[in-house]
């Protein structure tokens, strides 16, 4: 049994000592937190007084964390200690935003806040990827949607039908079907069956998707190419923008420079020939 005794007047005023709050039951909670609830509306912020009154206010209600926290148990035990330390932030924002003069059971108050402390918790920081909230939300709505109308019509919705109900457009509601492969991942080294019936060989997820970018291995040439272009002088460079970037002829370069375009041709080839070298001393 919980001892309760009064302490003395300089420690917390006219509140009781009570020696473990956490092992408050319900019942007494109810009657001491408009005891407590009540002091902690006159005591100064900052005081020992104010921290007693409100550290002994969550201690004797986080039984309603743990009850809210018990409505995803089906999460493993150590999202469970987050859940519960979430929901523990929400019981705080209740007890700093309660008013008595509402004549409302703390308790009613309470969970509400706490519950919604843990719904954020999941839709803020569950997602595998970033989604913007508004598709968080639609996604929601869209799984209820579609679970009303296969109840409804023995069928898999479609768009359109799925459209009208959710009052949004059709893209709207692709956009949402895209948004919800973001909640769940799959590791890239996930084992999958690779073989026939049978076969008890596996391979990775990723042996079976994506591929090499050729282009991946020029951005080291570009690097690479960068300074060495830079340093040609102004009419090297020209004739180098010329050919490979507006993609001139030698002829037509010739025009631009008033030369001609076998004068062009060396131009070009001595120039590319001190840039090859380039790239062959920095590899």
């Amino acid at each position: 049994m919980t001892m309760v005794t009064e302490k003395s007047e300089t420690a917390t005023g006219t509140l009781p000592e009570i020696a473990d709050p956490a092992r408050v039951s319900p019942t007494n909670a109810r009657q001491l937190n408009r005891l407590f609830l009540d002091r902690l509306t006159v005591l100064e912020e900052g005081t020992p007084e104010y921290s007693y009154a409100r550290n002994t206010l969550i201690e004797m209600n986080l039984s309603l964390v743990q009850y809210a926290a018990s409505r995803f148990r089906s999460r493993g035990a150590e999202e469970m200690e987050d859940i519960v330390q979430v929901g523990t932030i929400g019981l705080i924002k209740a007890i700093d935003r309660f008013d008595l003069t509402r004549e409302v059971e703390f308790t009613s108050f309470a969970i509400p806040y706490i519950t919604g402390e843990i719904k954020r918790f999941f839709r803020d920081t569950t997602w595998a990827v970033h989604v913007p909230r508004r598709l968080q939300e639609a996604r929601v709505q869209l799984a209820r949607a579609t679970e009303e109308l296969r109840s409804r019509l023995g069928r898999t919705p479609t768009v359109q039908e799925l459209s009208q109900l959710m009052s949004l457009s059709e893209e709207e509601v692709n956009e949402a079907r895209l948004a919800s492969n973001g909640y769940n991942s799959t590791s890239l080294d996930a084992a999958i069956n690779a073989g026939d019936e049978g076969d008890e060989g596996e391979a990775a997820l990723a042996d079976f998707i994506g591929a090499d970018d050729a282009a991946l291995e020029l951005v080291e040439d570009f690097h690479a190419l960068a300074p060495l272009i830079a340093s040609l002088d102004e009419r090297e460079r020209r004739i180098i923008h010329m050919r490979f970037v507006d993609e001139l002829t030698q002829a037509q370069i010739g025009e631009h420079l008033g030369v001609s375009q076998m004068h062009v041709s060396r131009l070009l080839s001595r120039t590319l020939a001190k840039l090859r070298k380039g790239m062959l001393t920095t590899q």
